[in-house]
């Protein structure tokens, strides 16, 4: 039999607070557990309005949204990880904090993990891709969130006799992108999230001009949408495309987390195949190709949790999500078996048997209340026969 872990603490990200903090809370909750629901210090309105609308509705104490500050001293995700009342937790972010939740958990009772973090997730793309719907493809699967996305195409390799022609596609289909307020229906790219996160882009890209790259397209920070100036947060950096880098540059062996991503040639798949597993991340990976046989024969060959066929980060709302090796541990979100198991505990019970119990005797039977059960029965259908054919109703009468 299943039955509730207890308390259940979620850890949410800056990136997408409502799909990553809400999704994991409302299972436990309909798991029959109780939960503490942190979301990123960077954005805790929407946690606290859907919070707030849910209070009249959930029993005092089963939902708790806590926020605080990651800058002054204990920090709320190290109280919920040593807390010993804490019996999961469900973290999503990077691997180097993932790690120190895992620690946290093991020395503080045990705790159960959910862990989805980084991913520097590779694309292929075959000589026998159609360019410009791959393009397409990838400006959306690499940028998509301002490629503020865990499972966002972060390294594509292209084969070398169409690597000319895709990119100068790709380049072409960036420098078309729309900034602005991420309210307006026009906007593809919004701002990046913070001056942390502008930061870390921009010294991947110093690195990789230093070490010999080229940035075709973009390559930093800029004021904001021209013309509108309501929308100016400092934050937005136009979408930039790097060549002549290769693996040992941190643009391609670290996770971006921005609107940055490295294109390099290969020869053949099996350099192709070798060169996307090279690394400690398993999220995301995708193959782009019109020879759908071997595309899927690729895609099962990737070292990721999941893979896509001429696609990239469109998300199967029923499929279970989670990483191999450094991008995390356990799969969830599949409304089904793997939630189940990730927020219940199975145990094993070996019942006594129970003697079967006697009917009641005959007698008994005798001194229950007599219904005429029959000459109702008869009565009602009558009644129903005459409202559905009158007519008929008298003929039989007659006779």
């Amino acid at each position: 039999r299943r039955m509730p872990l207890g308390v259940v603490a979620v850890i949410a990200p800056w990136n997408a607070p409502i799909v990553l903090g809400w999704k994991p809370t409302a299972t436990a909750l309909a798991c029959g557990n109780t939960v503490v629901l942190k979301p990123a210090p960077q954005t805790p309105l929407t946690t606290l309005r859907i919070g707030e609308l849910l209070r009249p509705i959930l029993p005092r104490g089963v939902l708790n949204v806590v926020v605080g500050s990651d800058n002054v001293g204990l920090r709320p995700g190290e109280i919920l990880t040593r807390n010993e009342l804490v019996r999961k937790v469900v973290f999503t972010g990077s691997t180097a904090i993932g790690s120190k939740v895992m620690e946290a958990c093991a020395n503080n009772g045990f705790k159960r993990v959910l862990l989805e973090l980084g991913g520097n997730d590779p694309a292929i793309v075959r000589e026998d891709a159609d360019v410009e719907k791959t393009a397409e493809g990838l400006f959306k699967g690499a940028f998509f969130n301002n490629g503020q996305t865990c499972c966002a195409a972060k390294r594509i390799y292209v084969q070398e006799k169409i690597y000319d022609e895709f990119v100068e596609a790709f380049c072409k289909r960036a420098r078309m992108a729309v900034l602005g307020n991420g309210l307006s229906a026009s906007t593809e790219l919004g701002p990046l999230a913070s001056a942390v996160q502008l930061k870390h882009v921009t010294e991947l890209v110093e690195d990789a001009r230093r070490k010999g790259g080229r940035v075709l397209c973009g390559g930093g920070a800029t004021a904001g949408p021209p013309g509108d100036v309501s929308s100016n947060t400092g934050l937005f950096y136009l979408p930039t495309i790097v060549v002549d880098v290769a693996e040992g540059t941190r643009l391609v062996d670290e996770e971006q987390f921005g609107p940055v991503v490295p294109v390099m040639p290969y020869k053949d798949d099996e350099e192709a195949i070798l060169r996307a597993n090279s690394t400690k991340y398993g999220l995301g990976a995708s193959i782009w190709s019109e020879n759908l046989e071997k595309a899927n024969e690729i895609a099962n060959r990737l070292k990721a949790g999941t893979v896509w066929v001429n696609r990239h980060c469109e998300f199967i709302r029923n499929a279970p999500f989670g990483g191999i090796d450094s991008s995390g541990i356990g799969r969830a979100g599949d409304l089904g078996d793997q939630d189940l198991s990730q927020y219940t505990e199975i145990r094993t019970l070996c019942l006594a048997k129970v003697p079967p119990k006697l009917p009641p005797a005959v007698e008994s039977l005798k001194r229950c209340p007599e219904i005429q059960l029959e000459e109702r029965a008869r009565s009602m259908l009558q009644r129903l026969f005459r409202r559905i054919r009158p007519e008929t109703w008298l003929d039989v009468e007659k006779g």
